[in-house]
């Protein structure tokens, strides 16, 4: 049988919540609000799975320069490439 290959494969340890950050999901994070030109960490929270990105663009920065709907849509460059990123407020923490 062919190998499955999903958006969440080789995540074993990038996916994982320590036992630090707790179980629960603060709602605060989700009624984050962010402006245009804001710089923010897109860090996934494995615990919400809608509007995650995908995994490859974990630990990645990059400019706010959108709303839609409840998500933002981020700007980033993945290696020479500009990308445009659907992130919902959960997996993205401003950048200090």
């Amino acid at each position: 049988m062919r190998r499955s290959r999903g958006s969440r494969s080789k995540t074993r340890y990038k996916l994982k919540k320590t036992i630090r950050a707790g179980r629960a999901n603060p709602i605060t994070k989700k009624m984050q609000i962010f402006d245009e030109n804001d710089l923010v960490h897109i860090i996934i929270d494995p615990s919400v799975h809608k509007g995650q990105p995908h995994p490859r663009f974990h630990g990645k920065t990059g400019k706010v320069s959108d709303k839609r709907g409840r998500a933002y849509i981020v700007e980033i460059n993945d290696g020479n490439k500009a990308k445009k990123l659907i992130i919902r407020p959960e997996h993205l923490k401003m950048q200090v």
